[in-house]
């Protein structure tokens, strides 16, 4: 009995073929040739390819300690859902995030004890002033949003993040193709050589954030990173008086595949930085293995202004460390047709004038 075997071109995926007159493996389909010894050294590497491995260990946030939450107290928002921690003296009577009342719910229970909290360094007069300079040139925005009373509701509200620190070990496989043209004076001439790209290495990363408050958009929390991890401090109930505290709904292992994600595009496009100049570039395989993976709690500031204007919901966020501003704005329906209308008067007397100028010239 004997056996078949079958080897695949690395370039176009056709069957290889031994070539005696190159002493090599040719591809009938491109016309590669691939030295045995190469694809042999190919072969094992894909044999020896370890699977993706992004476990990590449950370790974030800790128990409070005797009496520490005597103090505290839960708002919740039967609108949205939102929960607030707080201390008994702030008085809680919007929602931050769809600015309907909330009602205090009881005494803090069955939340962890944040690890780290990053202090609010923006005040309310500089979060004003930078939803000011957010509102600058839009000139269709309705009046609601620069309302002066509604401004003073921007609310300080610490929001809960999870932090995942971990090394990545990783494998990655490319296919490149580099192509040479050239004439002679009959012909024109196109080469196109292939080649198979093998990257290994070792990454870090520290303090991977995921806010873990199922009513605080993730899009929202990621444009107004980053945060800067080296100002956190050791949590302390001390931090919050005076500012309200969300309550987190998404625990640290529902929040791994969004860390997950975030590491594995960032080690893709940091191993793909380390390639060379070729005419393109495309990703066949790849191995990202996760080393002392682990999870912190913490509390991240952020002031927010919560509109809702024809029944849609708009939230201005500002990060209330570094000052970045984010927030969608809507138009005024009424003032751009006004403004349109201004405009289309403008331009039938222009036309008017030049009716008239061509009557006088005739």
């Amino acid at each position: 009995m004997s056996e078949l075997f079958e080897y695949k071109c690395p370039n176009c995926g056709g069957a290889l073929r031994f070539d005696s007159s190159v002493q090599q493996l040719k591809c009938p389909y491109c016309d590669s040739t691939i030295d045995v010894a190469a694809l042999a050294g190919y072969d094992e590497e894909l044999r020896n390819a370890q699977p993706d491995n992004m476990n990590w260990e449950e370790s974030a946030g800790s128990q409070w300690e005797a009496g520490e939450t005597d103090n505290m107290r839960v708002y919740v928002c039967n609108s949205c859902g939102g929960q607030i921690m707080a201390d008994e003296n702030t008085a809680a009577s919007r929602c931050p995030y769809c600015d309907n009342p909330v009602v205090m719910k009881g005494n803090l229970s069955g939340v962890l004890k944040p690890d780290f909290i990053i202090p609010f360094k923006i005040n309310k007069e500089q979060a004003k002033a930078a939803y000011h300079n957010h509102l600058k040139g839009k000139k269709f925005l309705p009046k609601v949003f620069e309302d002066k009373n509604h401004i003073d509701e921007i609310k300080a509200l610490y929001v809960p993040f999870w932090l995942f620190n971990c090394d990545v070990d990783a494998d990655m496989k490319y296919r490149g193709i580099r192509t040479r043209a050239w004439a002679d004076s009959e012909n024109s001439y196109m080469e196109t050589s292939y080649y198979a790209i093998l990257r290994s290495g070792t990454l870090a990363f520290d303090n991977v954030p995921v806010d873990g408050s199922s009513v605080m958009s993730d899009d929202l929390m990621q444009s107004i990173e980053p945060f800067d991890f080296s100002e956190a401090k050791r949590f302390s109930t001390a931090y919050l008086p005076g500012y309200l505290a969300d309550k987190y709904d998404i625990g640290a292992e529902a929040s791994i595949g969004i860390a997950n994600n975030r590491i594995r595009k960032s080690t893709e496009q940091a191993f793909m930085s380390t390639i060379g100049t070729y005419s393109s570039v495309s990703p066949e395989a790849s191995s990202i293995r996760l080393i002392n993976g682990r999870a912190k709690y913490a509390l991240y500031p952020v002031w927010i202004l919560n509109t809702t204007y024809e029944g849609q919901r708009y939230i201005f966020a500002l990060n209330g460390q570094t000052g970045k501003t984010v927030g969608d704005l809507p138009v005024s329906k009424s003032a751009y047709w006004k403004n349109f209308g201004l405009v289309g008067a403008i331009t039938a007397a222009a036309v008017f004038g030049l009716q008239l100028l061509a009557y006088f010239y005739m």
